[in-house]
Parts: C-alpha cells; sequence; structure tokens
C-alpha cells in the first residue's frame, strides 16, 4: 500500500553518509515549517538543486527524524561532515537512522517535499 512521506533531497555522497551514522547534522540555509519531522525520508541526489523548480532523479538511502534544530556551531564541523565552517545556518539535529536499500530512481525537489511511497516496514 502506498503512503505519503516528507522527503529531503542530499547531494551525494552526504546523504550516504548519514545512512551510515557519519552524519548527524544535516546544515541548511533554512529551518524546516515543523518539528518534529518523523519518518523522513533523505533522497541522494547529484547536484546541488539552487533554483526554485529545480528537480534531479535519486536514490531513497535512509529514513530519519529531525527532532530539533539549532544555530550550527563551529565546533560541529565534523558532526556535519562539512568541507567549511560558515555563521548564520541551522543544523538539522538527525536521529533514529533507518538506512534503505533501494535501487529504484525516486524525484529529489528543493526543500521537504512529498513522496508516495510503498516501503516495506522500516
Amino acid at each position: 500500500m502506498k503512503r505519503q512521506y516528507h522527503a529531503l533531497s542530499i547531494v551525494a555522497p552526504s546523504a550516504t553518509k548519514i545512512a551510515q551514522g557519519l552524519k548527524t547534522l544535516e546544515i541548511r540555509s533554512w529551518q524546516p515549517e515543523q518539528l518534529p519531522l518523523k519518518n523522513l525520508v533523505i533522497v541522494e541526489n547529484q547536484r546541488f538543486l539552487n533554483n526554485e523548480n529545480d528537480e534531479d532523479m535519486g536514490k531513497i538511502v535512509a529514513i530519519v527524524d529531525i527532532e530539533s534544530v539549532h544555530a550550527w556551531q563551529q565546533d560541529e564541523f565534523d558532526a556535519a561532515c562539512a568541507t567549511y565552517w560558515e555563521a548564520g545556518y541551522w543544523a538539522w539535529v538527525i536521529s533514529n537512522v533507518r538506512p534503505i536499500q533501494n535501487n529504484k530512481d525516486v524525484p529529489a525537489k528543493r526543500k521537504i517535499y512529498r513522496l508516495e511511497l510503498e516501503l516495506e516496514s522500516f
């Protein structure tokens, strides 16, 4: 049975690092409209989606929960698997990571979007 999920696309290899438990913070310039975000589908795609209607295709790599968001701190560089630090960004705290093995292409879009999926129990 298909079900609606919230999804977030993340450029490779960062989404894989989330699925592996290596990346525990996702850094964004914006905050989600509501928290917590339970059962958020992480879609890994290959390019940044910078413009309003940009889309790509990607693969589902994990389902996670986002319990809280706070101002990103310089000492959280490693938890974000970042290549640089800059003030003014938000750290989304990732928890309850459930890796997903799925080779099916799914849409990758900007911000948080909805995906209709038929996923087995996770």
